[in-house]
């Protein structure tokens, strides 16, 4: 019985879980937001969520144990300097997980996992104004991005026929089986007339 058991396992041991959920939490809090599965996203969050709650303390011990889950110290270093203080008024729910849709690969279920108080944006204001940039880049550069390629897709096709059709067609060899054929097949041909 699973009572009370609330891990999300994703098909992996625990020692590959645990790398898994410290190499993602390492990428989020160096990136700020990450692309993942919702699977990877839900079971994320509460891992990182306890890692702000770790580094709001601040002291040695509390460093150390941060160094010895993500195990790289620029990361702590950036945990404990920007994103901690980043949620010092806030008592939980440090991050936030967008759905995305499903990967056109294998049509997984995708996320966009981010912190709710990312240090680089400070006030509501900027936060709205990148979002409205953010979903122009994503929408405007794609459409672009597509038609120009088809236009030059277009043109290299056109110089490949041109290059093809300049290229003289090599003389057919024919093998002994191919010869061997052909002069029974004349034969036969003969002796259906006489």
């Amino acid at each position: 019985m699973k009572h009370g058991k609330k891990i999300h396992k994703l098909k992996r041991n625990a020692s590959q879980r645990k790398a898994l959920l410290s190499n993602l939490a390492g990428q989020l809090i160096e990136h700020g937001r990450i692309r993942t599965t919702l699977a990877k996203a839900k079971a994320l969050r509460p891992v990182a969520e306890k890692l702000v709650t770790l580094a709001k303390r601040d002291d040695v011990h509390t460093r150390r144990q941060a160094v010895s889950y993500l195990r790289q110290k620029d990361i702590v270093q950036k945990l404990f300097t920007e994103i901690a203080p980043a949620a010092k008024d806030r008592q939980g729910g440090y991050c936030r997980i967008i759905k995305l849709g499903f990967r056109t690969s294998d049509a997984a279920p995708m996320a966009l996992i981010e912190w709710v108080d990312r240090p680089e944006l400070e006030s509501t204001e900027i936060v709205d104004e990148v979002e409205v940039a953010e979903e122009e880049v994503l929408e405007t550069p794609a459409v672009e991005a597509t038609e120009t390629k088809s236009v030059q897709e277009e043109v290299e096709a056109e110089e490949k026929v041109e290059e093809i059709k300049a290229i003289p067609a090599p003389a057919k060899k024919t093998t002994k089986k191919a010869a061997a054929k052909k002069t029974t097949k004349k034969a036969a041909a003969k002796k259906k007339e006489d």
